[in-house]
């Protein structure tokens, strides 16, 4: 299979995983995870992702009950919390910086997928509580907000990708 079919593979088949054996994930992976996510794009470049990674039992059951969603961390044995660093932002494009770490989590979950892990995205900002939830328990500096958390594990199961294609989405040349 050439590259161009391995990533769009690769993409067409990213998944959520929800379910995770008791298996480790290697320091080796994470650390490959975030430097995928550290390749994102970004506005002017500013780059202003941090990342918080955690491994570690207290944190994997704290993330339990963040929110109503995030029961996956039960099973999953690692995790990262993507942040955005507002000091890394410029006043007239400061929003931009939730475009940034968004596409930060998604080369998260494609790097996820490429190490045939599986993976979850859980949504935080702009919910003020869940984001409180962990500026409290990383006791983050001012300047840090929590964007999204991503479960990370060995899948349990093999899970199928859903078909999300929808011509009727597309629009040629105009609406």
């Amino acid at each position: 299979m050439d590259k161009t079919a391995i990533v769009l593979d690769n993409i067409i088949n990213r998944k959520s995983v929800r379910e995770f054996t008791q298996e480790k994930v290697s320091h080796t992976d994470l650390e490959l995870i975030v430097k995928a996510a550290m390749s994102a794009p970004s506005a002017l470049n500013l780059q202003p992702w941090e990342f918080i990674v955690f491994d570690d039992e207290k944190t994997l059951e704290y993330m339990v009950d963040l929110h109503e969603y995030s029961k996956m961390f039960k099973t999953a044995q690692a995790g990262i919390v993507v942040c955005g660093n507002m000091d890394r932002t410029v006043e007239t494009y400061r929003q931009l910086w939730v475009q940034d770490c968004s596409a930060s989590t998604q080369n998260i979950l494609l790097a996820i997928e490429a190490l045939k892990l599986g993976g979850v995205w859980l949504g935080i900002y702009p919910i003020e509580e869940r984001c409180q939830k962990l500026i409290e328990y990383f006791n983050l500096p001012d300047n840090i907000v929590p964007f999204s958390v991503v479960a990370i594990g060995h899948t349990l199961k093999e899970e199928e990708p859903k078909n999300k294609w929808d011509e009727k989405k597309i629009h040629w040349n105009k609406w």
